[in-house]
């Protein structure tokens, strides 16, 4: 079994414009299993799904990644909205990014 150093926090824009944040060694696994309702309680009921990955960092560690989430959930939405703008935003279509910028 080969070993993942790779740790993310990433963010996902839900279909009900709220912001996620979550842990994850693979991203393209974890967005799946979010959309297929099987993912954290937060992203399973249909009304916020499919979700988009709008930001990922990476880390070379695990409690980093995860204290970085632990940090984004304590935002408040604009804060959230600040921190992404901060950092860059990956992946983010122009209606995501119309109801996002709403919030400032």
């Amino acid at each position: 079994m080969e070993k993942n150093d790779a740790h993310y926090f990433y963010v996902l824009y839900c279909q009900d414009d709220t912001l996620y944040g979550g842990y994850t060694n693979n991203l393209s696994k974890r967005v799946k299993t979010h959309n297929q309702g099987k993912g954290a309680k937060y992203t399973r009921p249909k009304t916020r799904r499919p979700v988009t990955m709008i930001y990922a960092e990476r880390f070379s560690n695990k409690s980093a990644a995860m204290s970085a989430e632990y940090h984004f959930k304590k935002l408040t939405r604009p804060q959230k909205v600040k921190y992404l703008k901060q950092n860059g935003k990956e992946d983010i279509s122009d209606h995501q990014l119309l109801l996002i910028n709403q919030w400032e």
